[in-house]
């Protein structure tokens, strides 16, 4: 009897401690699990957030959202908050997921999930929301500018979080600006200047602004086209490099200037033109349908705007065909240049010819020096014979 009560003592102490063993292991998978799992979030304004809080494992206690001023939203499935921007998308014992509409910047902050255990346990996400950047405006434009004023042009935007970024380019080209950013509560306004003197080149060039920023997929652009007025300037061309009697001939006055100058007057030697039935002016052209010598001259374009006055002057000379058929100025050109290079070939060759035949001879000439010292004219001989040896030796050839 006594040693089965003490089996049955023994088995009873095995069984407690297995039992106790696994609701340890229990309540330890329990406290691990029942940690809120949250993660942050970003939106742009305007647009919907959704603020999910999970856990693992859950006997059954409640989850809440609480906004930044730790106002509860909603306890479960119930809503706290009276705002119809927020609503219940899921709620469960292992998981509460609410969504946020409309999003402005103030409810940018800290979110809290709580696990009501005893303790509470809580996790907080961040709400991050992107200001979106108005579109960009230029001012400073003046319409139109003249040339060599200094201007300068500004964009602006306003309303970007963070701070937008501004770029100008000057047609397809990138330029530099002056950057300015000034807070404005939770956004930001951004300014950049671009200061330059004004020249004619400028006259209908495209300043072009362009925001980018992290919420937009393309750039926000806006484009002002510059207007430049400056002073006049004239030339004139002409149709025939050498104009002859009898030709029809052709004056252009080509005018640059803006406004464009208008109208083009036409004048010869400082009067009006002699012969308006053979002088026919039409805009900018002046033609002249047979030329004859009487019109040789000199002939005036003139035309002002707003700005100046600007004039241009051709000089005629109306060539004989004959005479210059006769006399072509090229041929004698030609037949000059050629003559003078062959004299100072010839010049050249002669020169040379004296200088290698007189430097060949003296050489020659002193190396047979030593017959002149010879008594008699068998010495003179022997003597000159051995010069003419180391005569043939020192030689040089000239080729």
């Amino acid at each position: 009897m006594i040693v089965k009560q003490h089996l049955i003592f023994i088995l009873y102490s095995l069984c407690a401690n297995v039992f106790k063993v696994a609701g340890t292991k229990s309540k330890a998978k329990g406290s691990q699990g029942q940690i809120p799992i949250t993660q942050n979030v970003t939106v742009v304004e305007g647009g919907t957030a959704n603020m999910t809080c999970r856990v693992d494992y859950n006997d059954n206690t409640s989850l809440q959202w609480s906004n930044p001023a730790q106002q509860t939203l909603f306890f479960g499935d119930k809503k706290a908050l009276r705002d119809h921007r927020i609503e219940l998308v899921r709620a469960s014992s292992q998981e509460l997921t609410i969504r946020i509409g409309d999003v402005s910047l103030s409810d940018e902050g800290q979110y809290t999930c709580s696990l009501f255990t005893m303790p509470v346990k809580t996790t907080k996400a961040f709400l991050t929301v992107l200001g979106v950047p108005g579109r960009p405006e230029i001012t400073g434009f003046t319409k139109p500018a003249m040339e060599g004023d200094v201007i300068t042009l500004t964009c602006t935007t306003s309303g970007s979080k963070p701070a937008a970024t501004i770029r100008w380019f000057r047609n397809d080209k990138e330029v530099q600006g002056a950057k300015e950013v000034n807070a404005t509560g939770k956004s930001f306004t951004v300014r950049s200047s671009l200061q330059f003197q004004v020249d004619r080149r400028d006259n209908g060039v495209a300043y072009t602004c362009s925001v980018e920023h992290v919420s937009l997929s393309n750039p926000y652009m806006t484009t002002e086209v510059l207007e430049v007025h400056y002073a006049p300037h004239l030339e004139i061309t002409h149709s025939l490099i050498i104009p002859q009697e009898g030709q029809y001939f052709k004056l252009e006055c080509v005018s640059k200037g803006n406004p464009l100058p208008e109208p083009v007057l036409w004048s010869k030697d400082g009067g009006e033109l002699p012969d308006i039935e053979r002088m026919i002016v039409e805009g900018r052209e002046l033609t002249i349908t047979t030329l004859n010598k009487t019109d040789n001259g000199t002939y005036r374009c003139e035309a002002s705007n707003h700005l100046g006055t600007s004039s241009a002057e051709y000089v005629l000379f109306v060539y004989d065909p004959n005479a210059l058929g006769q006399h072509g100025p090229d041929h004698a050109l030609i037949g000059g240049v050629v003559a003078v290079v062959v004299f100072i070939t010839l010049c050249l060759i002669i020169v040379l010819g004296r200088y290698l035949a007189r430097h060949k001879g003296t050489y020659l000439t002193h190396e047979a020096k030593g017959a002149e010292d010879a008594p008699d004219a068998d010495t003179a001989i022997i003597n000159a014979e051995g010069n003419h040896v180391h005569a043939e030796e020192k030689k040089e050839y000239f080729i």
